[in-house]
């Protein structure tokens, strides 16, 4: 029977349809500009495709757990509840790496500046994100086989492991030995490339750089570093106190919470997005501008009482 408070299913419900609307909308206009709009790739555009990758691969799980939070009810067997409980870690663990080599690709940009040519080697960037994905995975598909499960009181008719990880206490070693390796490095490792930059910024040694290549770092840093303490590290530290809890609780309103702040990391990634790329801040002005253009039009064709066809305005447009 699910435990979960009424506000909770409502919240969830609430939520999750926005995060799946705007976060469909954004990384798959993002993983179009990046993959097949971008001339010249380099490694952080590596880097923002495999983000955007990522937010749509999560994204994906989302209507399930919509028609769950709805119906009450889970009608797509035990396995796929496994894998959807298994992708709640999966997708921090991996966001946080990828972040973290986007923040090592600022740090050589701007502490690095000789070595600017190897920020135009995808081959390396393309390497570093296919091992982590690997690694990802290998250490997240242990939890798909745990023999701990909340489900089975109900005939898996419910789908508690999707929303609760007390259940992972099972493996609680491989547990802290991930938070160690897809928390704490790769957060460490961003911090330090933020702080030798800073450093650099204040000692006035990068003075080699562009002034909009300088202020577009510190926009992508200041991106990051907000995205990670909103996002991720609530998410991290409330993982590793239920993990050290002795109590089996079905329902904690902290755990919930600082879940739906990791999900809106997908969401969040189009100020990443917009930071990054040209080609998607054309993109989205041209939307809004499109959009601006065709309520002009029906408000003169209001005023004038003439209906014009949608070719026409299209027609107009070209």
């Amino acid at each position: 029977e699910n435990s979960h408070p009424e506000e909770y299913r409502i919240a969830s419900l609430v939520f999750y349809s926005f995060v799946l609307t705007v976060g469909l909308l954004v990384n798959a206009t993002a993983l179009w500009v990046f993959s097949c709009t971008t001339k010249k790739r380099t490694t952080i555009t590596v880097y923002m495709m495999n983000v955007a990758l990522l937010d749509l691969v999560f994204i994906f799980s989302l209507p399930f757990r919509i028609i769950y939070h709805g119906t009450e009810a889970w009608p797509f067997g035990d396995t796929f509840c496994r894998i959807l409980g298994a992708f709640t870690v999966f997708y921090p663990a991996l966001a946080l790496w990828l972040l973290a080599f986007i923040s090592v690709d600022r740090f050589m940009a701007i502490v690095q500046p000789k070595h600017v040519k190897e920020l135009k080697n995808t081959k390396k960037a393309v390497l570093a994100c296919a091992g982590i994905w690997i690694m990802t995975l290998s250490t997240t598909s242990p939890l798909v086989f745990l023999r701990s499960d909340p489900d089975q009181a109900s005939n898996f008719t419910t789908c508690m492991k999707m929303l609760d990880i007390i259940h992972l206490k099972e493996v609680n070693t491989l547990n802290f030995c991930r938070l160690i390796f897809f928390f704490l490095i790769p957060l460490f490792i961003m911090m330090g490339c933020y702080l030798v930059i800073i450093y650099n910024f204040i000692h006035g040694k990068t003075s080699k750089l562009k002034p909009k290549a300088k202020e577009r770092s510190i926009r992508i840093i200041v991106t990051l570093i907000a995205q990670v303490l909103i996002c991720f590290v609530p998410f991290h530290i409330c993982f590793a106190f239920l993990m050290l809890q002795d109590e089996n609780t079905s329902y904690n309103p902290w755990a919930a919470f600082t879940t739906f702040l990791m999900n809106l990391s997908t969401c969040l990634d189009v100020i990443l997005y917009y930071i990054v790329s040209k080609q998607f801040q054309a993109r989205v002005i041209s939307v809004i501008l499109y959009r601006n253009y065709l309520r002009s039009v029906r408000r003169k064709s209001f005023r004038t009482g003439s209906v014009r066809s949608l070719n026409n305005i299209n027609s107009e447009m070209i």
